[in-house]
């Protein structure tokens, strides 16, 4: 299955590099058939085609304030020139100047630059007055008109929408500086929160707590006191200011619930705090057995880059694969090719499917080093390269296992996407309430399903590292040994998980704050509301990228810890593999448990024999 699936994506590959030109969308091109900084050959019919564009590298579109889409297409006239305008020109004088001193020609082909105040077709053959300023788009070589109002509309119509991409590209665009930042702050945030784990004690958690419970709370009270200062501006009346305004309350109310959710569980397990610092203790005294499992975030992280780089320059090459087609006047489009629709499709599963089988690689590798330090007798004698032995034994025997569990994962989540999607569709027909909540119920049980593959693909992972068994025996294997000793490790698991997502929500947190602090500076020429959403998203990612790893350790340790109860009960023909404190901590951690379970058997006992009483008047 995994073979004809890669032999088809490779076929994909090729096809695009065959079919495809890239290059007009990385270079640019104009509207009659030229890309941009390079030499063309001629297309029939197109008399303005075929051009030496070397010494021309950026695209400039005429009319770049009036585009106007028609027919489900843009309608606009791109030219390639050498350098965008940087300032404005209010007269065919100014572009016939700019044209001389810069060998910048911004009025069409066919007309020389000598003609520009003399011609009567200089109206339609060159761009409308005032011509706008402009700088080169750093990747693509567009010239970007750099006025607020007419940067907003040449946006929203360039990309063919005027409302989320058009926030999403503007807001990236103006303040793309700021995003870089962030983007770095999270990072070391990770980083520190990492090592921060590594070495944690009793009272790192306690700090550590706190300054979740105060990052929650300075978050929410800024997001409240930005929607304050909102609705008391003057300036309100401009559209970037209502947008800012609705969203900043829309992500109060959200940080609010959070906060409040967040709040109560930490209540509650407040008194499992002491037992989590020794769960974590003995999970980096595994993690010392094998140290550079900490460095497996960054050669995933590297590769799902790379990965993603690929996927995109593919998309864009099937994205342009067409035969061109001369339309009126003498311009030139390109009409897709049949069947590139379906191969979009397999190309997307084929994000799904790749990215999870990355990742899958992970989990099994830090799996098999776990596994093989924990059934090792001597453990004052660790084994030599143990992440190098699970890689060998993941590449040569179990590969088949990995993509089984990562195929999984697509096939779940795509039926959620298209019930999102359909759900979507309902809202803007306004169809009933009761369709729409049928679709939001079958959302919600996809996404319930996919957390629970995506936690049996890990227990059949080193279920996998333990017996060698493939993925189907190894999955069922694993649900039966959790179940019977569910009550071993249960709470003490999820409040060492729980640590581990309050670590995430931390770096969100701080990353969120910056993000609040440097955006708010120019809030009345950008919507940027979208740009922290997405910078959010990635403070999370990277976050559970560098964390995963202890949460992976964890998980499999007392997988192999219910195997070797399982197999062993500590006699001397059978002794376990759990060191003394590893067996200590899991009786204490079970002591707790039962004290607690008798305590409320004993209260329930109470309530149940408590009968009602007369009142004595």
């Amino acid at each position: 299955m995994h073979c004809l699936g890669a032999e088809y994506l490779v076929f994909i590959m090729g096809y695009s590099v065959v079919a495809g030109a890239a290059g007009r969308l990385l270079f640019g091109y104009d509207s009659f058939g030229n890309v941009c900084g390079k030499k063309n050959s001629p297309v029939e019919g197109a008399p303005l085609s075929g051009q030496d564009m070397t010494l021309k590298k950026h695209v400039f579109f005429m009319n770049s304030c009036n585009l106007e889409v028609k027919g489900m297409r843009l309608d606009r006239t791109a030219l390639c020139v050498s350098s965008c305008p940087e300032e404005q020109l209010d007269s065919l004088e100014e572009v016939q100047l700019f044209a001389n001193t810069s060998g910048s020609f911004l009025c069409v082909y066919s007309l020389n630059s000598s003609n520009y105040t003399h011609s009567p077709k200089a109206d339609s053959l060159c761009p409308r007055l005032p011509v706008p300023p402009s700088k080169s788009f750093p990747l693509f070589n567009r010239c970007i008109p750099q006025t607020p109002e007419c940067y907003s509309l040449f946006a929203s119509v360039w990309i063919n929408d005027g409302d989320t991409l058009h926030r999403i590209l503007s807001g990236i665009m103006s303040g793309r500086d700021t995003i870089l930042g962030l983007c770095i702050l999270t990072l070391a945030l990770s980083l520190a929160m990492m090592f921060t784990f590594r070495f944690i004690t009793t009272l790192l958690v306690n700090i550590f707590i706190s300054l979740v419970i105060l990052g929650l709370l300075f978050v929410c009270g800024v997001l409240w006191w930005l929607y304050y200062d909102y609705t008391n501006d003057l300036s309100i009346e401009l559209d970037t200011e209502r947008e800012n305004m609705k969203c900043v309350l829309g992500f109060a109310i959200v940080s609010t619930g959070i906060t409040a959710v967040l709040l109560v569980l930490i209540f509650v397990l407040r008194k499992r705090i002491k037992l989590t610092v020794e769960l974590f203790q003995i999970t980096n005294k595994a993690i010392s057995s094998a140290p550079f499992l900490l460095f497996q975030p960054l050669w995933t992280f590297a590769i799902l880059i790379f990965f993603w780089v690929l996927w995109v320059a593919v998309l864009l090459s099937l994205g342009t694969a067409g035969a061109a087609q001369v339309m009126e006047g003498g311009q030139v489009e390109y009409k897709p090719l049949s069947g590139i629709r379906y191969m979009w499709s397999y190309h997307l599963i084929g994000l799904i499917w790749t990215s999870e089988f990355i990742l899958a690689c992970q989990q099994m590798t830090i799996a098999g080093a776990v596994v093989t330090c924990y059934f090792n007798r001597s453990k004052n004698d660790p084994p030599d390269h143990p992440i190098l032995s699970s890689l060998s034994i993941l590449f040569f025997y179990h590969q088949g296992t990995v993509v089984k569990g990562s195929f999984l994962i697509p096939v779940v989540r795509l039926p959620r996407i298209i019930v999102m999607y359909m759900q979507n569709a309902l809202k803007e027909q306004q169809h009933g309430a009761l369709s729409r909540y049928l679709f939001r119920c079958c959302y919600c049980c996809f996404w319930c399903l996919d957390k629970y593959l995506l936690h049996l693909n890990q227990n059949a992972y080193t279920t996998t590292a333990i017996n060698g068994t493939d993925f189907c025996t190894s999955a069922k294997d694993a649900f039966k040994i959790l179940s019977k000793n569910s009550s071993h490790f249960t709470s003490i698991n999820c409040f060492g998980d729980f640590i581990i997502f309050l670590g995430k929500v931390l770096v969100v947190c701080f990353t969120v704050f910056g993000g609040l602090m440097a955006f708010n500076y120019n809030r009345a020429f950008q919507v940027w509301a979208v740009p922290l959403l997405l910078v959010a998203f990635f403070a999370y990612l990277v976050a559970h990228s560098f964390l995963s790893v202890f949460e992976t350790v964890l998980d499999a340790l007392f997988l192999c810890f219910a195997v070797d109860l399982e197999t062993n009960d500590g006699s001397s023909e059978k002794p376990y593999f759990m060191d003394q404190e590893f067996l200590s901590f899991v009786k204490r951690s079970n002591k707790l448990n039962n004290a607690r379970a008798r305590q409320d058997e004993h209260s329930l006992r109470n309530d149940e024999g408590t009968e009602l009483q007369a009142i004595a008047r």
